[in-house]
């Protein structure tokens, strides 16, 4: 087959936007892009996760870096979520049977705080209506009467026992210790030294009466203090009937209001019934106000447990308020942590204690995503502890449950508290790459039931005349968002052209947008350097070259390298055995192709091929299972008459580093066959492709950047006119080739050759017809296959001399080993 035949024209290298297709000036005439491109199947994804109600429909967004899900995902709810009412309103309020047990009540949107302000209007009116009650005249009076009700039948036993004692010759005395029994001789109350001189007949008198006396004592100081039991009873209904009233008084308006919400009603009467209760500790706290006014200073509480105020748990904790709300909530967890998912409880120290109640209740992302969306970045929350269980249970459970997380050092006291959990019912919208997907789906039997649509972005799409022109309105649309200059349709189809190359397919264009942005960005920012008005084709090119040569450091370095002889690299003359190979090298996200000297060495021996790289262990294994192949190949072709005996060494010289990958196996097998035919291989040509064992030449990736790499090697040592590459058939539907390398071909300096077969390429190497078999498998004389065959025949003939096969053997095993680092 001539060499035209396999060459390809300068039109089958690249893809060239026409700008002339476009009905627009600039960007300045096209709207804003109106809907998600390239990601169709994505967003299907995502409109049936989103609108299945059933459970455990929710979504993993899953991608590489770049490709849009975030965007996607967000430009999606955000045209969804204002179809939908707003969500209810929550609260935390007091458990009044069980205050470490808040309650939570839930309300229609915006009431919440309509509550709150309603019970913060109620602690005023609780805190003017009881101090004024308290001191009303009525009250005054009533209390009074009690009391005086009460001393006055006190005093009235008091008198009645009095006067029984002073009848018997004795007289009560205040003491200490209370009213005792004292002797008393002729109307004097004697002291315990005048006692102890009374004559004994007198003193067993008086202790004769005494004993009954006190008895009679204790009886009434008994019957005493069950009046003033009785007389605190009454004050205390007299207090609980005062307190009814007024808080009577400042509920039954909210009850009314709040008639329709039962939950409410509940609650107000739990509050009615707990003023009227503790009306006592409002008393208290208003007497302390005023004696903090009046300069009594700050109160010290009492031992035990602090006083707190008492009103605060007659407060509403609105955790949850959509009183703005419009829509839907939709919420991205930046900083997905256990607390800021499920919320947290916070505490304050309070002389010395740590203390917390309902109040102090705070929501999580959870909270305020609830009868919405939430959209969580994957590896984030797996990275924090705790984070992924907790939004397990709340999805699992349907419910949100705030806990403490006892972080308090062992030395503190802790009051607790176990909310309410609220019930949960949200989509929520996983955000990761492929690895995080799989290993979730893989060990974690979870995370299949719960999150069961997987909206996968892919990285092109098809470059149809719709796409070409959603690009355009993609480029109008970023244009306005940064405040850039208008692109020209010149412009605009340089960026087109940019993203077939992003996508490495002639008929594709990229979907990972991130690129596209930076590149319409900075090709702004260069045209206003260049003080144009507009964007255009080359303010693109300019910006194009900036971002290569910002990122090629290294691989200008290699180049130089190459170029001054420290990395042998011939891009002239024939040599046996040795082959151009070529590689590409990633630096971060920066791609660049370089050559690669490749030879092989054949001899007698029954080893196979060794390839070196892979017994130094520098070679991955993709690449071992190429060398595989070749020897399959070799086998299949060469050894339908005799068995293969064959030892071979294959190596990537000068390469120090782990390469992998079966792009450069076909490479390696011209090498061989090269080294078996002694034909020496054109230098001036360079090659890529991976191979099968029947020796049809396999697409390979890079394809573009690999030529570029050699041209660039051959540029700079001057273009001969015979310099090119061999690539796969099958990789000319992903050249999009730079202007110059395309230049280069259509003026005949340099030629790309499209190959399907190792019989092609071979004969391109060597200028030698590759030759096919006839039926018994014979090749025509003169070709590289009967070259070929005639050295491995002639191999296998030749019989080692007796004991040199097992020595030969074992050297070639030795020679096999390489020397290692003694830290390995």
């Amino acid at each position: 087959m001539a060499d035209k035949e396999l060459e390809l024209s300068a039109d089958e290298l690249t893809f060239v936007c026409d700008p002339d297709q476009f009905q627009f000036e600039t960007t300045n005439d096209l709207p804003d892009l109106q809907k998600i491109i390239g990601q169709e199947r994505a967003v299907r994804a995502i409109d049936f996760g989103v609108e299945i109600p059933s459970y455990g429909f929710n979504i993993y967004a899953m991608g590489p870096a770049g490709t849009g899900k975030a965007t996607t995902v967000h430009t999606f709810l955000d045209r969804k979520v204002h179809q939908e009412p707003a969500p209810d309103d929550w609260c935390y309020v007091n458990n009044f049977i069980d205050p470490k047990r808040p309650r939570a009540i839930q309300l229609p949107s915006g009431y919440g705080n309509r509550l709150r302000e309603d019970m913060e209007e109620f602690i005023l009116d609780l805190q003017r209506s009881i101090p004024t009650a308290f001191d009303s005249d009525d009250y005054l009076h009533r209390a009074e009467a009690v009391v005086q009700e009460m001393e006055r039948a006190r005093n009235a036993i008091l008198k009645e026992l009095d006067a029984e004692v002073s009848r018997r010759g004795f007289a009560l005395v205040q003491t200490a210790m209370g009213l005792v029994v004292a002797p008393m001789v002729d109307g004097q109350v004697l002291n315990p030294e005048q006692y102890a001189k009374l004559p004994e007949e007198m003193r067993s008198s008086f202790e004769a009466h005494r004993q009954d006396l006190q008895e009679g004592l204790d009886r009434t100081m008994r019957e005493a203090r069950g009046l003033e039991k009785t007389a605190k009873e009454k004050l205390r209904e007299l207090d609980r009937e005062v307190a009814n009233f007024v808080a009577s008084d400042c509920i039954d308006d909210l009850e009314q209001k709040y008639a329709a919400y039962d939950e409410i009603t509940e609650y107000l009467a739990e509050v009615r019934q707990d003023v009227v209760e503790n009306v006592s500790d409002f008393r208290q706290e208003t007497e302390t106000k005023d004696s903090d006014q009046a300069g009594a200073g700050t109160p010290i509480p009492p031992a035990g447990r602090p006083r707190r105020d008492p009103f605060t748990r007659y407060r509403v904790n609105v955790i949850i308020d959509h009183s703005r709300s419009e829509g839907a909530p939709v919420v991205y967890a930046t900083n997905p942590t256990y607390r800021n998912l499920v919320g947290r409880i916070e505490q304050e120290v309070y002389f010395g204690v740590l203390t917390t109640d309902f109040t102090h209740i705070r929501p999580g992302c959870l909270h305020h995503a609830n009868s919405g969306y939430l959209v969580v970045n994957a590896r984030d929350l797996l990275t924090y502890p705790f984070a992924w269980d907790a939004l397990k249970r709340a999805i699992k459970n349907r419910e949100i449950r705030t806990e403490m997380v006892d972080e308090a050092l062992p030395v503190t006291t802790t009051i607790a508290l176990e909310p309410e959990p609220i019930p949960f019912q949200a989509k929520v919208i996983l955000i990761g790459d492929a690895s995080t997907y799989y290993m979730l789906y893989g060990l974690d039997e979870d995370f299949r039931k719960l999150f069961k649509v997987r909206a996968d972005f892919g990285q092109t799409m098809d470059r149809s005349p719709e796409a070409m022109q959603s690009y355009a309105e993609f480029i109008a649309s970023r244009v306005r968002a940064d405040d850039l200059l208008p692109f020209d349709r010149t412009a605009v189809a340089k960026v087109i052209e940019f993203g077939a190359r992003a996508a490495a397919h002639k008929e594709k264009l990229a979907a990972r947008f991130v690129d596209v942005v930076e590149v319409i960005q900075e090709s702004a920012h260069w045209a206003r350097q260049n003080e144009h008005p507009i964007v255009t084709d080359a303010d693109v090119d300019q910006a194009l070259e900036e971002r290569r040569y910002r990122a090629s450091h290294l691989e200008d370095r290699l180049r130089e390298r190459i170029l001054e002889g420290t990395i042998r690299i011939q891009t002239e003359g024939k040599i046996v055995g040795q082959v151009n190979g070529l590689t590409i090298l990633s630096m971060a996200d920066y791609e660049f192709g370089v050559p690669s000297r490749i030879s092989a060495r054949t001899y007698m021996g029954r080893g196979g091929v060794v390839a070196i790289d892979r017994e130094a262990h520098l070679a991955g294994n993709i690449h071992n299972k190429g060398v595989l192949i070749l020897q399959g190949y070799l086998g299949g072709k060469y050894a339908r008459r005799k068995p293969l005996s064959l030892a071979a060494s294959l190596t990537f010289e000068q390469s120090y580093e782990r390469i992998d990958g079966d792009s450069a196996s076909s490479a390696e097998l011209y090498a061989l066959l090269s080294s078996l035919s002694g034909l020496p291989i054109r230098q001036d040509l360079a090659v890529t492709g991976s191979v099968d064992q029947q020796g049809r030449v396999q697409a390979i990736g890079g394809a573009s950047f690999k030529i570029e790499g050699y041209f660039a090697i051959c540029r700079a040592r001057e273009l001969t006119g015979t310099q090119g590459v061999l690539i796969p058939a099958d990789n000319v539907r992903h050249l999009v080739l730079r202007r110059d390398v395309v230049q280069a071909v259509k003026d005949g300096k340099f030629h790309i050759y499209a190959i399907e077969t190792i019989d092609q390429g071979i004969q391109l190497l060597t200028g030698v017809p590759a030759g096919e078999a006839d039926q018994e498998g014979n090749y025509p004389e003169g070709t590289v296959n009967y070259l070929v065959q005639q050295k491995l025949l002639a191999m296998a003939e030749e019989k080692p001399k007796e004991g040199e096969e097992d020595k030969e053997s074992s050297s070639a095993s030795q020679n096999s080993q390489v020397e290692r680092d003694p830290s390995e």
